[in-house]
């Protein structure tokens, strides 16, 4: 049989089998209910409903055992009233909605007493915390056309309210290390940034991802009263020593695994290393929405088992990176706490729903 020439194969088309024998330990539900703490239900961002079908989605969530999902995509006034209705009024316990605020506003003076006085607002209507994106830092602009970072001190008042209103801070800033370096062939996510190059950090028009970590620890530093959830391990999956040092220095900042486990399972025993020095600081998310069972049960096989040289998602090739991930192998206890129990006591209406 003649071989195929493969000198010029592409790196699109490569598509290696792994030869190596590994063990497949299915975790289809955890005897702790869950908390997915990190995901995407509304119609911020994409206009439509992430979930057509409310009631199929808690087939799901009884069939992994999710107590209560954390919708992100609140918003705030009509809009935040539109997804209380749909799920945390429709179904109590169930879902827990953060709002948002209305980034448009800096573009007029007087913006910092509306935003502050927007998040009171979605507070007193029934949000069960506050998310904030990438945008602020990355694009956002005041009326004078400067840049608004986490640190700018014209954000006191939208602290404040979130403090008195007993709403913890979801926060994501920054995104992943590498898109913040050239776009090159060293460039790990070099395929990713290809499909997505809006992705793509670098240059004079942006911040560096130094700048915006310390604006975030900044925030953190300075408004002690306020329960910070650093998005997607602490918005730096790749330096675990940078968000072990954020969790020691600072009590009120905790992280969620939304959307890093692969960035954590090629580094599993640091990461195993930092839950078990954090045992009540680091929150499941999965980022997947709509959410599905195989996502779930990837999450806790992923924190539960001992399982090596897996793939982290559904995608070929991988969405992330040409990679797979091994577990981190938890002890039972502190799959516990990850999978819901530091929900349930960092997001004070999971603790008044008995969620």
């Amino acid at each position: 049989m003649t071989a195929p020439d493969l000198t010029d194969l592409r790196l699109r088309d490569f598509a290696p089998r792994p030869m190596i024998a590994t063990t497949e330990t299915e975790v289809l539900r955890c005897s702790t209910p869950a908390v997915d703490a990190h995901n995407h239900l509304g119609r911020w961002h994409t206009g439509e409903w992430r979930v057509d079908d409310v009631e199929a989605l808690i087939g799901v969530m009884d069939e992994r055992n999710v107590a209560t999902i954390v919708n992100l995509d609140g918003c705030w006034t009509d809009e935040l009233e539109t997804n209380l209705d749909r799920y945390d009024r429709a179904h109590p316990g169930r879902f827990a909605t953060f709002c948002r605020v209305d980034w448009s506003e800096t573009a007029t003076p007087g913006w910092p007493d509306r935003i502050a006085a927007s998040v009171a607002d979605s507070a007193a209507r029934g949000a069960t915390g506050l998310k904030l994106w990438k945008d602020i830092g990355l694009r956002l602009e005041d009326e004078r056309g400067e840049r608004v970072l986490l640190d700018d001190p014209r954000l006191e008042g939208m602290w404040r309210a979130a403090a008195e209103g007993n709403l913890p801070v979801t926060v994501h800033t920054a995104d992943p290390a590498a898109f913040f370096t050239p776009l090159d062939r060293h460039n790990e996510r070099v395929e990713e940034l290809l499909q997505h190059p809006d992705w793509h950090f670098l240059g004079p028009g942006f911040p560096t991802m130094a700048r915006l970590l310390e604006a975030l620890e900044t925030a953190v530093a300075t408004n002690p009263d306020v329960t910070f959830i650093g998005a997607h391990v602490g918005c730096v999956a790749e330096d675990l020593d940078w968000v072990d040092r954020m969790l020691r220095t600072y009590p009120n900042f905790n992280g969620d695994i939304a959307a890093r486990i692969a960035e954590l399972g090629r580094q599993p025993r640091r990461a195993k290393r930092l839950i078990e020095d954090h045992p009540g600081r680091l929150l499941l998310g999965t980022d997947v929405a709509p959410p599905s069972a195989e996502a779930y049960a990837t999450y806790y096989r992923f924190l539960a088992t001992a399982d090596e040289h897996f793939a982290y998602g559904p995608e070929d090739p991988p969405g992330t990176g040409r990679w797979r991930i091994s577990a981190l192998d938890l002890s039972a206890e502190h799959v516990a706490d990850v999978v819901g129990d530091n929900a349930r006591r960092l997001i004070p209406a999971l603790r008044a729903a008995g969620g």
